[in-house]
């Protein structure tokens, strides 16, 4: 019996734009609030350091099959 690997998924229960910050508070078993108050503040030196990866990571990482 071999345990599936936890992966990265967008979440699609728990999202407000693109379903990262949800999908990655999921992955860490963390309130994704305090994910994305970490965006936020990714964001207010310029915008860059938190909408790049913020964009990379809603294009490359699927959206979660198994949430309705």
């Amino acid at each position: 019996m071999t345990k599936e690997p936890k992966r990265l998924y967008r979440s699609r229960k728990d999202r407000k734009i693109g379903g990262v910050c949800g999908g990655i508070g999921e992955y860490f078993n963390i309130d994704p609030t305090v994910v994305r108050l970490i965006a936020v503040l990714l964001l207010l030196p310029g915008g860059l350091p938190g909408l790049i990866p913020y964009i990379i990571l809603w294009v490359v990482v699927p959206e979660n099959p198994r949430q309705k």
